[in-house]
């Protein structure tokens, strides 16, 4: 059991180096706006007039979020001529790496209530 958790440990340790800053990019309430506004929209994308409607922010404000969410893997853009249309990144590598990393933790969440129940810890939290 205890090979296990050390384990588990070295994998979360690992994750969370691996998606630092995507976890930091989508941790901001204006980003999470952001994200919000392009989830609205098709995935073809959007424009950074547009997204600033959506979300209530400035074109300046905007265009500093998207390049912070585009550096972490979580917003794409497509170039048409001298237009950027803006979009949820839909390469799924960076997404998977953040729920595989929550999966391992719910994982070692669970594994810990079983240690509890079996050693007569049953206290709640």
């Amino acid at each position: 059991m205890e090979k296990e958790c050390v384990i588990r440990i070295k994998k979360i340790t690992e994750g969370f180096q691996n998606c630092c800053e995507a976890f930091s990019a989508i941790g901001d309430p204006t980003r999470q706006a952001i994200l919000v506004a392009l989830l609205a929209s098709d995935f073809g994308g959007i424009r950074v007039g547009e997204i600033a409607g959506k979300a209530h922010l400035t074109r300046p404000s905007v265009s500093h979020h998207l390049k912070i969410l585009k550096e972490a893997g979580i917003v794409a853009m497509q170039k048409e001529g001298t237009k950027n249309y803006y979009y949820i990144s839909l390469d799924e590598n960076r997404w998977k790496e953040m729920m595989n990393l929550m999966n391992i933790i719910c994982e070692g969440i669970e594994a810990g209530k079983r240690e509890r129940v079996t050693h007569g810890k049953n206290r709640k939290n």
